[in-house]
């Protein structure tokens, strides 16, 4: 037999446990009451139910709860003879005045979940459209990615990355939004697609930084556009891995470095002299453009970690941050999804299970060419 699928049903079935604290509370305080002499009137403690119900069951179910609990406390009084009593009856018209307004919360306190349910949903679909995971496999590279949001509320933040084929190789960024809500997202969104279309037609990184940082730019133009971008800017590293050489390089526009971890060692791939973060004057005082590229050493079996300041930022209760280069040097043999799985899981037992920014990481493992 298939049951409706009111909100009801499905709280009997999921919470049966529950609902028997507030039929527990009636049937017991409703004995206690008949059982007693007369002089002791412990009917009006029965508006406790529809109250307590009221905590983790919807309307109907608070409402049913209300009314069998004023049932029960009309046959006591009845029982007892007291129902020509003056306050008696005012007692029992309070008692369904507030029943009545116990029901009105949940009436609320259901809207607002459900509002809450449907932003979740509408953040969950604008993150799986905007920062989709990498492919698990590019070329010669093993990849994973993660994504972790500092409010379960919100699910998408100014963290971003992404990675793109391209003729010659593989093309990564990994980039934090300093701008507060909307702001944040459309700088995200507007990077995310200019490093998309740019990153296969730019042969160069310089060429390629300079493309965001015009994308940059434009997004932060228009009517209104300025005060709400006045303090916005964009840290990103643009990672080029070529197919065909066991090398990558490395454009920083004021990220924190990668992680290069090989043979138990985790080591910081530092640029010389990185750019300025995007929106904070682009190329301008760097000189020649390739004094902004570094590069390294990518050998099979190399695994290359990229992150947000979200991981390396995050404090536990004595305001101590998570060593991310001690533990991951811990996992320099693991395949990159294992290695984020448990890195994820030593970061949220390092902050007692909540972050105080977004965060993410894209891990990369140099295989054999195929």
């Amino acid at each position: 037999m298939k049951l409706p699928r009111g909100r009801p049903y499905r709280l009997l079935l999921a919470r049966p446990k529950l609902i028997a604290v507030p039929l527990s509370m009636v049937v017991a305080i409703a004995l206690t009451d008949l059982l007693t002499p007369r002089s002791i009137h412990l009917a009006p403690l029965l508006v406790a139910a529809p109250a307590v119900t009221a905590s983790f069951a919807g309307p109907w179910v608070t409402a049913a709860i209300g009314v069998l609990a004023l049932a029960s406390e009309v046959f006591i009084d009845v029982h007892h003879h007291l129902m020509s009593n003056q306050d008696v009856q005012a007692g029992l018209a309070g008692f369904a005045l507030v029943s009545l307004f116990v029901v009105l919360f949940a009436v609320v306190r259901d809207r607002q979940r459900r509002e809450l349910t449907q932003v979740r949903s509408v953040a969950t679909a604008v993150q799986t459209a905007l920062l989709r995971p990498v492919p698990e496999h590019l070329g010669p590279l093993h990849l994973a990615s993660v994504y972790l949001a500092a409010e379960a509320e919100a699910q998408i933040g100014g963290d971003i990355y992404a990675a793109v084929r391209t003729p010659h190789g593989t093309r990564l960024i990994i980039g934090d939004a300093r701008g507060k809500g909307l702001p944040a997202i459309s700088e995200a969104a507007a990077l995310l697609g200019a490093f998309r279309e740019a990153a296969r037609r730019r042969a160069e990184l310089p060429d390629l930084v300079a493309d965001l940082e015009e994308s940059f730019d434009l997004t932060c133009q228009g009517e209104g556009a300025e005060q709400a971008y006045a303090e916005s800017f964009v840290t990103a590293a643009i990672v080029d891995i070529p197919d065909d050489r066991p090398v990558l390089t490395i454009a920083s526009c004021g990220h924190p470095p990668p992680l290069l971890l090989r043979d138990g060692l985790a080591v910081s791939l530092d640029c010389s002299q990185p750019a300025p973060p995007l929106g904070l004057g682009g190329l301008s005082g760097l000189g020649e453009p390739q004094s902004m590229l570094a590069s390294f050493p990518f050998e099979q079996d190399d695994l290359l970690l990229l992150y947000t300041d979200g991981v390396i930022e995050a404090r536990d209760a004595t305001g101590t941050f998570f060593p991310l280069a001690q533990r991951a040097a811990l996992r320099t043999e693991e395949q990159p999804d294992a290695l984020l799985e448990d890195i994820c899981h030593d970061l949220l037992a390092h902050v007692g299970g909540r972050l105080g920014d977004d965060a993410a990481l894209i891990a990369i493992r140099r295989h054999a060419a195929v």
